[in-house]
C-alpha cells in the first residue's frame, strides 16, 4: 500500500463526494458553453433559418384549407331573401348561399336551358342558382357546372402536398446540421473535459472514483446530444409557431382569438411550476447515475475481495440503495411531467370546445365562414403542439442542464501541479544527473504530516535505496521526485534546479518508474513495453527482453509479443507484469530509475529474475530503490531509513550493519529464524 493511501484512509468520506453545483440559472449555466457552440453558430444560424422556413410553411397549411373551403368547396355568395308572408306574423328575411355560373361554355349553356327556372342572371355571361337547387340536378351536371370548383381544389391539394414535400426536404437539411453541429459541440466539450482531467494531480485522482469521470466524460456529453440537435432550433420554431398562430388567428376573427387565449395564464403559471418541480429531479438523477458508474466499476475491479470476505450480499443492498434513490428521482420526475402534459392537453381540449362553440355559433348566423371555423380549429390544435414541444424540450434541456452543471463542476476543479511561470533555461540534450531533497516536508493533509525535514541526494550513477516501516514516507519521496506532488516545505532539484522551474513534460521522460503493482494497458504485450517508443527495431527489442528477464516467459506465449492483455493484464502473475514494466522501463532507456517496492507481491524465483533485471536497469543510471525486503539493497552505494517520516540513518549495508540501530533491527526482524511462523 502506497503511503498516500495510508493517509488518505483517515479522510472523512466529505472528500470523495462530490460537490453540489451552486444554484445558477438555466441561461447562465448554458451560457458557459458559448466557447463550444460559436464555432458552429453559422452552420446554426442556417438551421434556424431553415427552420423559420419550415414554420411559415406550416402556417400555410390550414390557411390554403381555409381558401379551398370557402372559395372553391362552399362558395360565399350570398343574398338576403324577402321573408315569408304566408302566414299572419311577419317572418325574418333569410340568406340564400348562391352558385356562380360562367353561361359562355356550352356546356353550362346546355344545362342553363334544360332548368330556366333554376338560374337566375347576375350579368351578361353569368348567371347564378341556388346551392340548395343544385340536387335537383343530375350528378353529371353539376360536376359540370363545378368543374372550375373542382379544378382549383385539387390545385390547393397539389399545392398542399408541394408545401409538404418542401417541408420535408427542409426538414432533412435542418436536421443534418443540427446533427452535424451537435456532433462537433459533444466532439469539442469531450475533448476538453479529457484533456482537463489529465492535467489533474495525482490527488485529484484518489477524490474521485472511477465511475464518477467516467460519467462525466461520456453519459453527461451524450445526454447533451438532443438539447444540441432538437432543442435549439424546436425552440425558435414552436416560439415561431406561436406568434405566428397568433397573428393568423387575430387576423381571421379578432374576437375568436381572444376568447381562445384566456387560458394562456393557466398555460404560463403551469409551465413556471413544472420548471421549478423538474429542476431537483434532475439534478439528483445525474448525482445518481455516476454513483451507480462509481459503484459497478468498483464491484467489478474488487470482486474478489467481495467473494473473499463474503460480502456480495451487503454490496448487493448498498448498491441497491443507490439505484432506489435514483429510481426514487426518475418517478418524481415522471409525476411532475404526468401531472403537467395531462393539464396542457385539457387546456387544449377547452381552447377547441370555445372555437367550435363561438365559432359555429358564427358559421350558423353566416357571420363566419366553415373555412374559417375549419381553419381556427386546426390552428388552435396546432397552437397548443408548441406548447407541448416546449414542456418537452424543457424535460430534455433540465435533464441537459443538470449534465452541464456536473461537467463543469470537473472543469472547475484546478488541481493540476502548477507549471513554472519562468522555466529554468535547459539545454536540448537536458539529463538527469543528479537529485537532492533539501530539507523537505510534506502532508498529504496539514494535520498529518507524511515526511519531516527530509535531505539526501543521488548522484550520477549511484544507487540510492530507501528503506522503512509501512507508512513511513517511502512512497511519498517517489511521488515528489515525479512531481506528482508538491513539497509542503524544503525543495526538490534536479541538476540543481527545483523542480517546481522544470516543465513535467521534459524531466518526467527521463525517469523509469517501476511500482508496486504495476499497471499495464490494454494492448498487446509489445505495445506496453514500447509505450513511449514506437520506432524499434526487432533486435533492439529483443535485447530489452533479455536485460528484463522476461523474454523466456513472453517466449513461452503462443502469440509472444503480440499477445494481447485485457483489463490491467490480470491473467498473469504479479511477476510477469512486473517483468514487463521492467522492460517497459528499459525500453524508454531513462537516466534515472525509481523502483518502488518492485518485490512485495512476487515469489522468490521471480524475485531473483526481478534482481537481475534491476541489476541491468541501473547500470550507469542513477537509482532510487525503495524495498520492504532488506535483501533487494544490500548492494545499494547508500541506504537510507526512514521512519515516522523522519531519516533515522545513513549508510552502506556493512556501516549501517555495524552501528547495529533501526536497520540492524529491521535486519534481524526479517531473517528467516526471526520471523512470526505461518
Amino acid at each position: 500500500m502506497t503511503d498516500h493511501n495510508t493517509h488518505s484512509a483517515h479522510h472523512p468520506d466529505d472528500r470523495f463526494r462530490e460537490k453540489q453545483p451552486g444554484r445558477q440559472r438555466d441561461i447562465a449555466m448554458l451560457s458557459r458553453l458559448s466557447p463550444f457552440i460559436r464555432p458552429q453558430l453559422p452552420v446554426l444560424f442556417g438551421a434556424v433559418f431553415i427552420v423559420v422556413l419550415v414554420t411559415l410553411l406550416d402556417l400555410s397549411i390550414p390557411y390554403i384549407t381555409k381558401v379551398a373551403i370557402d372559395n372553391y368547396i362552399v362558395p360565399r355568395t350570398l343574398e338576403a331573401q324577402p321573408p315569408d308572408r304566408s302566414g299572419d306574423s311577419p317572418g325574418k328575411a333569410r340568406k340564400t348561399r348562391y352558385l356562380i355560373v360562367d353561361a359562355t361554355p356550352s356546356d353550362n349553356s346546355r344545362i342553363i336551358q334544360v332548368h330556366p327556372e333554376l338560374f337566375t342572371a347576375t350579368d351578361e355571361q353569368s348567371m347564378r342558382i341556388a346551392m340548395g337547387d343544385l340536387r335537383q340536378l343530375p350528378v353529371t351536371d353539376i360536376a359540370t357546372l363545378r368543374k372550375d370548383d373542382m379544378i382549383k381544389t385539387g390545385l390547393a391539394a397539389a399545392l398542399i402536398f408541394g408545401v409538404a414535400f418542401t417541408m420535408f426536404v427542409l426538414n432533412f437539411a435542418q436536421v443534418m446540421l443540427m446533427e452535424y453541429a451537435g456532433q462537433h459541440i459533444m466532439h469539442g466539450l469531450r475533448m476538453s473535459v479529457f484533456s482537463h482531467i489529465q492535467r489533474q494531480s495525482v490527488d485529484f485522482f484518489s477524490k474521485n472514483p472511477v465511475g464518477r469521470l467516467v460519467t462525466r466524460t461520456t453519459n453527461d456529453i451524450q445526454n447533451m446530444h438532443e438539447m444540441f440537435t432538437s432543442v435549439i432550433t424546436f425552440f425558435f420554431k414552436d416560439v415561431f409557431l406561436i406568434i405566428g398562430i397568433s397573428i393568423v388567428l387575430v387576423a381571421l376573427s379578432p374576437g375568436l382569438a381572444l376568447a381562445c387565449f384566456f387560458v394562456l395564464p393557466f398555460v404560463i403559471i403551469g409551465s413556471m411550476v413544472f420548471a421549478g418541480a423538474a429542476r431537483g429531479p434532475f439534478r439528483m438523477m445525474r448525482i445518481k447515475l455516476a454513483e451507480i458508474n462509481a459503484g459497478i466499476s468498483e464491484t467489478i475491479e474488487g470482486m474478489t475481495i467481495l467473494r473473499l470476505f463474503a460480502r456480495e450480499a451487503r454490496n448487493f443492498q448498498k448498491f441497491r440503495k443507490i439505484n432506489d434513490e435514483y429510481y426514487a428521482a426518475g418517478i418524481q420526475q415522471i409525476h411532475i411531467f404526468a401531472i403537467f402534459m395531462p393539464a396542457i392537453e385539457v387546456l387544449s381540449s377547452v381552447a377547441l370546445a370555445v372555437v367550435i362553440y363561438f365559432g359555429g355559433r358564427g358559421v350558423i348566423s353566416d357571420t363566419m365562414t366553415i373555412g374559417v371555423l375549419a381553419a381556427f380549429i386546426a390552428y388552435i390544435k396546432m397552437f397548443f403542439r408548441p406548447i407541448r414541444d416546449i414542456a418537452e424540450k424543457y424535460n430534455i434541456t433540465q435533464n441537459a442542464i443538470s449534465s452541464v452543471e456536473r461537467i463543469f463542476l470537473v472543469l472547475d476543479t484546478h488541481e493540476e501541479i502548477p507549471r513554472p511561470d519562468k522555466p529554468a533555461s535547459l539545454p536540448r540534450d537536458f539529463q538527469i544527473n543528479r537529485v537532492d531533497l533539501h530539507n523537505v516536508s510534506f502532508a498529504y493533509n496539514p494535520d498529518e504530516p507524511v515526511l519531516q525535514d527530509v535531505s539526501f541526494s543521488a548522484q550520477n550513477n549511484e544507487t540510492v535505496a530507501i528503506v522503512g516501516p509501512t507508512g513511513a514516507g517511502k512512497t511519498s519521496i517517489a511521488n515528489l521526485i515525479m512531481r506528482f506532488y508538491d513539497v509542503s516545505a524544503g525543495s526538490v532539484t534536479i541538476n540543481n534546479l527545483d523542480i517546481r522551474t522544470i516543465p513535467s513534460s521534459v524531466f518526467r521522460p527521463g525517469i523509469g518508474l517501476v511500482m508496486q503493482d504495476p499497471f499495464l494497458f490494454t494492448g498487446t504485450i509489445r505495445d506496453n513495453i514500447l509505450f513511449t517508443r514506437k520506432q524499434v527495431t526487432d533486435a533492439e527489442l529483443e535485447n530489452i527482453l533479455e536485460n528484463a528477464r522476461c523474454r523466456e516467459m513472453i517466449e513461452r506465449l503462443e502469440n509472444g509479443v503480440d499477445t494481447m492483455l485485457t483489463h490491467r493484464a490480470t491473467a498473469f502473475s504479479s511477476g510477469q507484469r512486473q517483468l514487463i514494466s521492467i522492460a517497459r522501463a528499459f525500453a524508454n532507456d531513462p537516466d534515472l530509475i525509481i523502483f518502488d517496492e518492485a518485490t512485495s507481491y512476487i515469489d522468490l524465483e521471480t524475485e531473483m529474475k526481478v534482481k537481475q533485471a534491476l541489476t541491468n536497469l541501473t547500470r550507469n543510471r542513477t537509482a532510487i530503490i525503495i524495498a520492504h525486503r532488506l535483501s533487494t539493497v544490500r548492494d545499494a552505494d547508500r541506504i537510507i531509513v526512514l521512519s515516522r517520516g523522519r531519516i533515522v540513518e545513513t549508510g552502506s549495508h556493512d556501516q549501517l550493519m555495524a552501528v547495529k540501530g533501526y536497520y540492524y533491527k529491521l535486519n534481524e526482524i526479517q531473517k528467516p529464524e526471526n520471523r512470526i511462523p505461518s
